[in-house]
């Protein structure tokens, strides 16, 4: 018997149809070490946990047939906490690197990386690195990893790179445009996110994929990173669902499309 489609899976899940979700979910894990105070836990605890919720939702999002996460998990800003977490969070990283690399060949999950990467120690750089080559012929699904990310800083080293083609003559300024800025992000290549979650309860996007979530809906949650489940997935996709994207257009009274302003 053959496996059931997205759009089966999808539909009996959600009572959702396939082209109902999103295709790129990005993700802001917050709340990792408010859980663990919570639970009279130390925070590096939270951590270890927010990453078996990595897991589970990375992997029933793969179920759905959601073609793209990227998930924040570390930012520029965050080399300023205690150097006692930034190093449990370094051997978390390499760790996740090594045991995931199996699931995710087994699971057919290409590994991208964005965020300036050379701030990160050596050795997590070298299994970083294993994965993403042991990974990057995969297609179908791809799971993105913000680390030592910053939205600003991204856009710095695009507006550098298109600088650098004009000052060597392969750019004419008058050709810069929207696709121009898109193809020297990071994310070249990526779809932009069509739904952006949140936990923990934070009104703020953090300095996060800000060019790339210009008309992402948003979805926030109470609930912190660790606790957050499959379950609180399927209701920030339902809630997704239900919304009507206009992209700064009007939805015509037949509800059949958007005509501008």
């Amino acid at each position: 018997m053959s496996s059931p489609s997205a759009t089966d899976t999808a539909e009996s899940a959600l009572d959702l149809r396939a082209d109902q979700l999103p295709a790129h979910i990005a993700m802001i894990m917050d709340g990792n070490g408010r859980w663990a105070q919570r639970n009279n836990l130390p925070r590096i605890e939270g951590h270890r946990r927010g990453t078996r919720t990595v897991g589970d939702i990375v992997e029933e999002c793969q179920r759905l047939g959601i073609r793209q996460v990227t998930l924040y998990c570390l930012s520029s800003e965050n080399w300023k906490r205690p150097q006692q977490e930034l190093e449990f969070l370094m051997h978390l990283l390499e760790q996740f690197m090594i045991e995931s690399r199996a699931k995710l060949i087994e699971k057919k999950i290409r590994l991208q990386v964005i965020g300036r990467r050379n701030k990160l120690p050596p050795d997590v750089q070298a299994e970083m690195d294993k994965t993403l080559e042991m990974t990057r012929h995969f297609s179908d699904f791809c799971l993105c990893l913000a680390i030592n990310y910053g939205a600003r800083q991204e856009m710095v080293d695009a507006v550098r790179r298109i600088a650098n083609g004009v000052r060597d003559g392969t750019l004419d300024p008058a050709d810069i445009n929207e696709d121009t800025v898109s193809s020297n992000l990071y994310t070249a290549g990526m779809p932009d996110p069509d739904l952006l979650i949140r936990t923990a309860g934070e009104m703020r996007v953090s300095n996060y994929l800000l060019w790339q979530i210009s008309y992402a809906e948003l979805w926030v949650t109470d609930r912190c990173w660790p606790e957050f489940r499959v379950e609180d997935l399927h209701q920030a996709l339902r809630d997704f669902a239900s919304r009507e994207r206009r992209y700064g257009g009007l939805v015509d009274e037949e509800g059949t499309g958007a005509h501008s302003c």
